[in-house]
């Protein structure tokens, strides 16, 4: 699990990112989605990402170096393990001048397609809405440029379980209408800590997956 996550630099443009051999984890979603929150809930700090009311607030590529320990092996031993989490700006931001969505487009696309330390790109879903032409957009944007990434719903806190898993199931289907297989699905609460260990179990294990 996750011992300790720390501010490394914010960059405007992926040529200056971190020049690091880690493996990489990025988070993404449209404005107001709750990534901030549930990035400081993964890492047990609620003052590590920026968080506010305000949509649109994270403009730069922000990187932090996490430091998480291995689940015990049979050997009951832990291992340390290092990578970087970074908080991309959101997408879909509507107040935003069309030149500043054109420059977040290109920053984040960029990442996505050049970043060579990237292992997996967390794509996060607000669970209380529908699907949104946008998010299904970039998702099939991700597939069609085989970028590898998972789909992280947020707030499950908000509906009753039923609920939840309905619109989870809806969004499901509408997926498989273009697609033939889904990614990874993880449901998350901020508040709950729904879905956290779930969440750094696969980046463990994709971890592992990068040094075999």
């Amino acid at each position: 699990m996750i011992k300790n996550a720390t501010y490394i630099i914010s960059s405007p443009d992926v040529k200056d990112c971190p020049q690091s051999t880690l493996p990489e984890y990025a988070f993404i979603g449209r404005s107001n989605v709750g990534k901030s929150s549930l990035i400081n809930m993964l890492c047990h700090n609620p003052k590590l990402a920026k968080t506010s009311q305000k949509p649109g607030k994270t403009l730069l590529i922000n990187h932090f170096l996490v430091e998480s320990q291995k689940t015990k092996d049979r050997d009951n031993a832990a291992q340390r393990q290092e990578w970087h989490l970074v908080d991309l700006p959101g997408y879909g931001y509507a107040q935003a001048s069309q030149k500043q969505r054109e420059a977040l487009r290109r920053m984040i696309e960029r990442y996505c397609l050049l970043r060579e330390q990237l292992v997996c790109l967390f794509v996060l879903i607000d669970c209380r809405h529908e699907a949104q032409k946008i998010d299904i957009e970039f998702i099939n944007w991700l597939g069609e440029n085989g970028v590898p990434f998972a789909l992280v719903f947020t707030k499950g806190d908000k509906l009753g379980k039923m609920v939840l898993k309905d619109k989870v199931t809806k969004y499901k289907e509408r997926l498989l209408e273009e697609w033939e297989e889904l990614p990874p699905i993880f449901v998350t609460s901020s508040e709950t800590g729904l879905g956290g260990e779930e969440l750094t179990s696969y980046i463990e294990e994709l971890n592992e997956s990068v040094k075999s």
